[in-house]
């Protein structure tokens, strides 16, 4: 992360205005297996196509071993951030979570300045989320044949189960997932074996599993088809209120799939 912000300060100079650590760094729960590095940068208004570019030379900069590799830069100026301008990298999750947790590592804050997203904005944005990243055949294919899953790296174990976990949360409560609030506010509300995966998905999270474990095999055999389809579930009912149409039939179709 220091490197990260020495390098932004290069970059930007006097254009950086705020730089925050983002994510588990800045309200807990970091594992060194298998947390994302998650770094907001605000800049100088008005963004310009040559940002873009400084940030992907960033990330590229400070590529290397765990966890510099797992770099995940959020950007945008006070203007796009308000909401007065567009540009910039900034899901409604993000901004949630920089508004309410982001640690300020240099600069000035000038969180007091932006805007909160709606819940309608994070359930939305959410669900676009999962789809890009859940619905994949490559995930498709690991639920279907979860023992597949006991031999996959930790990061990928841990964030397949916790990320709709999380993203329940989120819907649920209007709040940033983090993971071990998520998890004790799944177990409060559903229980059997998506509740058992879940609540070992963050034991895993700082105790990895061997790979190919057959207790860890016959758990995401029996919970993880039906987490996803709590999840899917409840996703699906939300987007049919606010009339999102199209994505509401994604993921009906997303259930047929695994069905």
């Amino acid at each position: 992360m220091t490197h990260a912000v020495e390098l932004a300060q290069s970059s930007w100079g006097n254009r950086l205005v705020a730089g925050y650590a983002l994510g588990s760094l800045a309200h807990g729960g970091f594992s060194i297996h298998v947390s994302d590095v998650d770094l907001g940068l605000i800049l100088g208004d008005p963004l310009d196509d040559r940002d873009a570019k400084e940030v992907d030379r960033l990330v590229i900069g400070v590529s290397g071993a765990p966890p510099a590799d797992r770099l995940s830069v959020f950007w945008g100026s006070v203007a796009t951030l308000s909401g007065a301008a567009t540009g910039g990298r900034f899901p409604p999750i993000d901004l949630l979570d920089l508004v309410r947790h982001g640690r300020l590592i240099c600069g000035r804050d000038v969180r007091a300045q932006l805007r909160t997203p709606t819940w309608r904005e994070l359930v939305v944005s959410g669900a676009r989320f999962a789809l890009g990243r859940l619905s994949t055949p490559d995930v498709t294919t690991h639920l279907k044949h979860p023992a597949s899953l006991a031999h996959a790296d930790v990061k990928t174990l841990t964030k397949l189960v916790l990320f709709p976990v999380r993203l329940l949360f989120t819907a649920r409560t209007g709040q940033v997932g983090m993971n071990d609030e998520a998890v004790e506010h799944f177990l409060a509300v559903e229980c059997g074996p998506a509740a058992e995966l879940a609540r070992k998905s963050v034991e895993w999270r700082s105790t990895p599993p061997e790979a190919g474990d057959h207790a860890v095999a016959a758990l995401l055999q029996q919970g993880a088809l039906p987490l996803y389809r709590i999840f899917i579930n409840d996703y699906e009912r939300r987007l049919r209120e606010y009339a999102e149409r199209d994505l509401a039939q994604a993921y009906r179709e997303w259930r047929q799939q695994l069905a």
